[in-house]
């Protein structure tokens, strides 16, 4: 026998039955199956918000910031989410199209430029060189107010792309289909 958890997609996935066993293709939903500190998380993300939109970080530069953390853990479920906050809040597709490849284009400013290396040394934090030099980049451009934004956002949206991925969040094809780019 074992025990479920409901996940997002509505079926029921096997948590571990008796022996400790688990299905190779099934996940547990994590926050499903521990709602109170799922809301904690979430509650953490609307202060994290309220901190960028305080220190007067625009809602696109948060944006950048959860795609390239979220690019770089793999994270298909928040790379969807937050895809289309991006391109609600204003984002270009062609600058959605080439952040994966950010540092070899002139479409970001300085200022994304340093918030988007400062969020890849929050993902990656054991690169000292990289977090000192993504913290060079960041006092250049942002006050101490900012650059704690930045990185709480990183922080949580790392923390979140950890639930969706080992909770394998579906990303599944909208009943409204997008128009294409043109």
């Amino acid at each position: 026998m074992s025990d479920t958890a409901a996940g997002t997609d509505g079926r029921v996935h096997a948590s571990t039955d008796r022996r400790g066993d688990r299905g190779t293709d099934r996940r547990v939903y994590v926050d499903k199956q521990s709602p109170k500190a799922y809301r904690a998380l979430v509650e953490t993300s609307e202060a994290v918000r309220a901190t960028a939109a305080e220190a007067g970080l625009d809602r696109v530069l948060v944006e950048l910031v959860n795609l390239r953390v979220s690019q770089l853990n793999g994270c298909a479920y928040c790379l969807d989410v937050h895809t289309r906050a991006a391109l609600r809040a204003g984002e270009t597709t062609r600058r959605h199209g080439t952040l994966a490849a950010w540092r070899d284009t002139e479409l970001f400013t300085e200022r994304e430029r340093a918030a988007l290396a400062l969020a890849e040394a929050t993902t990656h934090p054991a690169d000292a060189r990289a977090q000192e030099s993504a913290y060079d980049a960041a006092r250049r451009q942002f006050t101490d107010d900012e650059i704690s934004a930045v990185v709480w956002v990183a922080i949580t949206i790392n923390a979140f792309n950890r639930v969706s991925i080992l909770s394998k969040h579906p990303v599944r094809e909208s009943a409204v289909r997008e128009a294409p780019a043109r």
